[in-house]
């Protein structure tokens, strides 16, 4: 007798479910392509989450928990405040990256801004990277990184609008994005150090 198939955990089905959907964009995302990516069937799926759309919120609520945890191991990772800074503006490039990448989340965009509960996800996310982002920043103001004059709500979201418009630019000039964002965000940053170097912190 072959032993009971092991059942997926709702973390395994989401990272399935965001493997898929760096490939593909809305209209072509199937329960029955995550299920393949996740080794389970279509109709798994639909009892636990009752449609795609209901994966997709249940997915999102799960990627406004993760967001400080995010920060939080960035934070870990470097003794640096800014480094983590711009390990955040590394990560946000890697949308970027892959072929039709960018295209595809902004597909995503869409159906996040068009339906209310992603749309109140998206929401929370965004006020929780800012917040992120001012903790960062004020962690920098603390180590000497930037002057303590610094308005870093302000510099927070300046920080985070470079970000998102960088994606764009670089996609729209064929750059690579992980480079254009480093320079983009580092502009944003210079006229805020608290030495006048300008070069990346390491």
């Amino acid at each position: 007798m072959s032993p009971r198939p092991r059942k997926a955990t709702d973390d395994e089905i989401f990272a399935a479910a965001f493997r898929v959907m760096a490939r593909t964009g809305p209209a072509q995302l199937t329960l029955a392509g995550i299920g393949a990516e996740a080794g389970l069937t279509a109709g798994a799926l639909v009892q636990r989450f009752e449609s795609k759309l209901g994966l997709l919120r249940a997915l999102m609520r799960a990627h406004t928990r993760e967001g400080p945890r995010m920060f939080a191991a960035l934070r870990a990772r470097h003794r640096s405040p800014l480094a983590a800074v711009r390990d955040y503006a590394d990560c946000l490039a890697q949308m970027g990256d892959s072929p039709g990448g960018l295209a595809h989340h902004l597909g995503w965009l869409q159906l996040d801004l068009s339906d209310p509960v992603l749309h109140a996800e998206l929401r929370a996310q965004s006020r929780a990277g800012l917040e992120s982002l001012r903790a960062l920043l004020d962690d920098a103001v603390a180590a000497g990184e930037v002057r303590r004059a610094t308005d870093t709500p302000a510099l927070a979201r300046a920080v985070q609008v470079a970000a998102a418009g960088s994606l764009m630019t670089s996609a729209a000039l064929g750059e690579p994005a992980r480079a254009a964002m480093r320079r983009d965000v580092d502009a944003v940053l210079a006229a805020h150090l608290a030495s006048r170097r300008t070069g990346r912190v390491r």
